[in-house]
């Protein structure tokens, strides 16, 4: 069978532990014997970033913006454990956050739905999708250890030499402190990109904060949302037949756990970062979650939510098969060449990324999973594969 060709190259990021054996294999199984794969390619192992002094993160969100688009394996953000184990010289940055300040982006995630594994919350009929900023917060934030009695203060100099102090805390003894920022342009370029994604799949969006205590930080959030809306939105929102409403997150979560899902929840970075596992646990599975971060410039990278599975990682080392999901990897090379065809109007390719997935679904629907779906797949499952075997059925599905 002739391979499907490629004009242009994704580009190709590669990660770490569990999700890096699994990448090779769903590349080996699943797209190599069909497409003539043209890719950039980057290594973002960990001990890869350590030795390029992350400069290949770097290099791999630039190829990023000059291709249109990425797909990425998951990588491990660097503690002083992860130091240790692999004996790096740098506590890097996390590299997901990297890419994004760069990309200036927003992260959408969403579930990976399928019949046979219902979801905790029973009254979820729809997908919730996440919108989730991409840029500052904690994850550009400066920390320090407070070794003894004194004052923090934040202190902003302007360019003309004034400054303007405001006190955190007047410490008695040892602590902590971290001071966060975000930027205008980013959280208006965040709004816009939620209020089109909302618009192109006609869905409800919804905005929470906390600004009844950061009164200052959350409420420029949600002030710029409001702009936006009232200036470019509410017109289009209103012909597309959906609503944008703000919401404190507190009452936000009160409101998700007891909807019928098919909306777009819109969070600040961290915010979406903890509910977007909250999410695609109660859907099913961490493994079930699609992740595509999109720039306002028009580029596209493409993940899969969760982590490198580190503990199967550790038992692979031993020569053990694992029953790990590789459903979202899939899905996450699916996503990027899907839009990789869209760009280049290559119909062929888009009809492979459209069989792929519904492989992997039916495999599934037909009682063959993995173990995660497996606990929780109704009606039980017909076989419970490895990951190699799981792989290896959506191949002969796939032909």
């Amino acid at each position: 069978m002739a391979k499907i060709n490629m004009k242009t190259p994704l580009v190709e990021i590669d990660g770490d532990e569990m999700t890096r054996v699994l990448w090779e294999i769903i590349k080996e199984k699943l797209l190599l014997p069909f497409i003539d794969l043209k890719v950039e390619y980057y290594d973002l192992g960990l001990k890869n970033r350590d030795d390029t002094e992350d400069g290949i993160t770097v290099k791999s969100a630039e190829a990023i913006k000059k291709y249109g688009v990425g797909v990425k394996c998951a990588t491990i953000t660097a503690n002083s454990a992860r130091v240790k184990e692999y004996d790096l010289k740098h506590l890097l940055p996390s590299p997901n956050a990297t890419i994004r300040a760069i990309l200036d982006g927003t992260v959408f995630r969403k579930p990976i739905s399928v019949e046979r594994v219902k979801p905790s919350v029973n009254t979820w009929k729809k997908p919730i999708v996440i919108g989730r900023h991409a840029y500052g917060d904690v994850y550009k934030a400066a920390e320090m250890e407070i070794d003894g009695p004194g004052k923090v203060e934040l202190v902003y100099t302007k360019a003309d030499g004034t400054e303007k102090r405001v006190k955190v805390a007047d410490f008695k003894g040892s602590g902590i402190v971290q001071g966060m920022h975000n930027i205008d342009d980013s959280i208006r370029s965040f709004a816009r990109a939620c209020f089109l994604y909302a618009i192109e799949e006609k869905l409800p969006l919804w905005f929470a904060t906390k600004d009844t205590i950061s009164k200052i930080y959350d409420g420029r959030f949600k002030t710029i949302f409001n702009e936006v809306y009232e200036s470019e939105f509410k017109d289009k929102c209103k012909a597309a037949g959906i609503e944008y409403f703000y919401t404190l997150i507190d009452d936000a979560v009160a409101r998700v756990v007891k909807s019928e899902g098919g909306f777009l929840w819109a969070c600040k970075n961290y915010d979406g970062d903890v509910q977007s596992d909250m999410i695609a646990s109660a859907a099913g599975s961490l493994a079930m979650m699609t992740s595509v971060l999109v720039s306002p410039s028009g580029v596209f990278e493409y993940e899969a939510a969760h982590g490198t599975v580190q503990q199967h990682y550790y038992r692979w080392q031993k020569g053990e098969k694992t029953s790990t999901n590789p459903a979202a990897l899939i899905f996450a090379w699916t996503g990027a060449l899907s839009k990789r065809a869209e760009l280049d109007n290559l119909s062929d390719l888009a009809d492979f990324s459209r069989r792929l997935e519904k492989s992997v679904l039916g495999t599934i629907e037909n009682g063959i999973m993995t173990g995660d779906l497996a606990r929780l797949s109704d009606p039980p499952a017909e076989k419970i594969l490895n990951s190699w075997e799981f792989i290896d059925a959506i191949a002969e599905r796939l032909k």
